[in-house]
């Protein structure tokens, strides 16, 4: 029997109290009306502290006593009723219009903000953009990829592929990394020549058969000890001798849906055994598609006519290129694209058709990532294997759902804590780390996936954190959940307890129990998916949204301070989605502590919904706006609130 840890907090729990009311909240009794009713409160009484009576000098002095009492107690209450009908005075006074454009300037600044935080290590190659990229972008006319022809890169391992698909695609997709078996799965990107735009397929190194064991461990870098704790020893044996068998399967899955095949090889090694066997392979099995023979590391033009020479044995046209360089590639793409035909944009496509929502898998090593994203497309899309870090660029693959809905699902390389990446030494898996956490920033909603039978850790904390500080929608997969014994009708509500204790950040994400290897509630996470999607890009009303806001004023008003102010809500509008964000204009944002900022978050979802997507409230003070506006608008700069995980523009 699975026992919970923890129990759900009280901010957390789904039962709440109904906030919104349908009249006009009554005056405060005030203490004479107290003291002149028949029976006053026992309570109210005992709570009253009597000061030592003094003689009144005269009946004039008590009678203005009395009234100046009254009159505080009467601007009190004027107080109340003027901070329900403040957002209505506030329209009045102020344009809206401005406001409107001042709270999308706040999301601009904080969007700003948060690229600045949120770093990735090797981003910087993925912003700069070549010429070739700015132009492809200014021409490309949208065509969807499955109608895009396919061009492969095969070859044995350690010959450039990854780095002649880069170049050919621009940017740095695919991880480069100077020792041969990195790439295990296809990966998949367009490209552009002249007037022909095409899809690339990087693929594994294939190793022939004729290889001994031990010398296919070695080409492809395989380790028998790195993420290998608690398998038995046969599995592990098992695994290893199979990844061969796998990535070939990929390979040759990318040749046969591929027109045009670039076999690369190694002009500086020269020609090899494996070589020999490839040609052979390709000219028995695919002599019907284009073979173009491209010999790689060839930088010197003098010298690579030389280096392409030794390579005419193999029965093709050898073309001498540099995949670092760029040298010859201008060649390699008129050979190409004079194989391919011109591919025509479907004319009734509109901008809602060519969106399509980003899935990423993220999660810890081993959790079965792969294995959810092959139960849902019905292939073999990815390699699945006990070995630790089978997974290592991201991988993307259009599926389309029950409905019809096509999402782009993202399969990404388990994370591990930095600590340990860092103890292992190993550059392949620093990278991969890097491409998981591109996975999540170019998703719209992501799937934390955890292990059923492992205890939530440190690790799956630190990727919620992740997750919710880029502002993407989450739900939470409990995967392998058949390996719980003895489950009965009270397991899942105790799992979801300890879940949401240990996971209190996304406490607004659905959780989905799957098992991905038997197939079982794989398609509940595609559901649960499409609907935080359309969470994460719903839009409230502005009447709509200030009457929530209205209402939650006054159940609860902001705290008084000690010197008695209180903050006011002027206004407030929904200035973003994806993720949603609020723009709250208030006298004095100080004036709204943390607890009272959850507060008003936790009225929104309870009475606007917003499941599964995080929420961001700014809080934009009035008097720093009308200072702006005086001294010729200095904007105020957005940035995280001290000790918390929420957002504020500080003022």
């Amino acid at each position: 029997m699975l026992a919970a840890t923890g129990t759900v907090s009280k901010l957390f729990s789904s039962s709440s109290l109904p906030f919104s009311f349908p009249f006009p909240l009554c005056p405060k009794k005030t203490s004479l009306s107290l003291l002149s009713s028949q029976n006053p409160p026992i309570s109210f009484l005992s709570s009253l502290s009597f000061p030592k009576l003094t003689p009144l000098k005269s009946s004039a002095n008590t009678t203005q006593h009395f009234e100046e009492e009254e009159v505080e107690e009467e601007e009190e209450e004027e107080e109340d009723i003027v901070s329900e009908t403040e957002i209505d005075e506030y329209e009045s006074d102020i344009d809206i219009e401005d406001l409107e454009k001042e709270a999308k300037f706040a999301v601009k600044e904080l969007s700003t903000s948060l690229s600045r935080q949120l770093t990735i290590e090797d981003d910087t190659d993925e912003k700069r953009e070549s010429r070739k990229q700015k132009r492809k972008k200014a021409t490309s006319k949208d065509i969807p990829d499955h109608l895009l022809p396919k061009v492969a890169i095969v070859g044995r391992p350690n010959v450039g592929k990854s780095a002649l698909f880069n170049c050919l695609v621009g940017g740095n997709r695919a991880i480069v990394v100077d020792e041969p078996g990195v790439t295990r799965d296809r990966l998949y990107g367009r490209s552009f020549w002249g007037e022909h735009e095409f899809m690339v397929v990087d693929t594994g190194g294939v190793v022939t058969v004729s290889k001994s064991q031990a010398n296919v461990m070695e080409d492809l870098a395989i380790s028998t000890t790195i993420g290998m704790d608690g398998i038995p020893l046969a599995s592990r044996e098992a695994a290893v001798a199979r990844m061969p068998s796998m990535i070939e399967k990929q390979a040759t899955a990318a040749v046969e849906e591929s027109s045009v095949i670039i076999f690369l090889v190694d002009g500086q090694a020269g020609l090899t055994a494996a070589d020999v066997e490839i040609a052979d392979w390709l000219r028995r099995n695919y002599s019907n598609k284009c073979i173009i023979l491209a010999v790689n590391k060839c930088e010197s033009p003098r010298k690579g006519i030389m280096q392409a020479s030794e390579f005419w044995s193999l029965g093709f046209s050898p073309l001498p290129i540099s995949a670092i360089s760029g040298t010859g590639t201008g060649e390699l793409l008129d050979l190409v694209c004079s194989r391919l035909g011109k591919v025509e944009a479907p004319e009734n496509l509109n901008e809602e058709e060519t969106y399509i929502p980003a899935i990423a898998i993220v999660g810890r090593p081993n959790v079965g990532k792969s294995s959810i994203l092959n139960a849902l497309v019905g292939e073999d899309r990815t390699i699945v294997s006990p070995i630790s870090g089978t997974t290592r660029d991201a991988i993307d693959t259009e599926f389309v759902g029950p409905d019809g809905q096509k999402f782009l699902l993202i399969d990404t390389a388990g994370i591990r804590r930095r600590a340990a990446v860092a103890s292992s030494g190993s550059v392949t898996e620093a990278l991969s780390v890097n491409r998981a956490f591109r996975g999540i920033r170019r998703s719209d909603v992501v799937a934390l996936v955890i292990e059923a039978m492992a205890c939530i850790t440190e690790q799956d904390y630190r990727i919620a954190e992740r997750i919710e500080k880029e502002g993407k929608g989450c739900l939470i997969v409990v995967n392998k959940w058949d390996t719980i014994p003895n489950k009965n009708q009270q397991t899942a509500t105790y799992y979801e307890q300890d879940v949401r204790e240990k996971l209190r950040l996304l406490h607004w994400a659905p959780i989905v129990y799957s098992t991905a290897i038997a197939g079982h509630n794989v398609e509940k996470i595609i559901v649960a998916a499409s609907t935080v999607e359309k969470e994460r890009s719903r839009r409230l009303g502005t009447s709509i949204l200030n009457q929530v806001v209205r209402e939650a004023l006054a159940f609860k008003p902001p705290p008084r301070t000690r010197g008695g102010k209180r903050g006011r809500v002027y206004y407030c509008t929904q200035a973003a989605i994806r993720p949603p964000t609020f723009v709250f204009f208030v006298n004095d944002s100080n004036l709204f502590p943390e607890t009272y900022r959850r507060y008003m978050e936790k009225q929104l979802r309870s009475d606007a919904g917003f499941s599964g997507t995080p929420i961001r409230l700014l809080w934009r003070s009035r008097r720093k706006m009308e200072k702006d506006e005086v001294k010729g608008a200095t904007r105020p700069q957005v940035n995280l609130t001290p000790g918390s995980g929420k957002l504020a523009v500080a003022t």
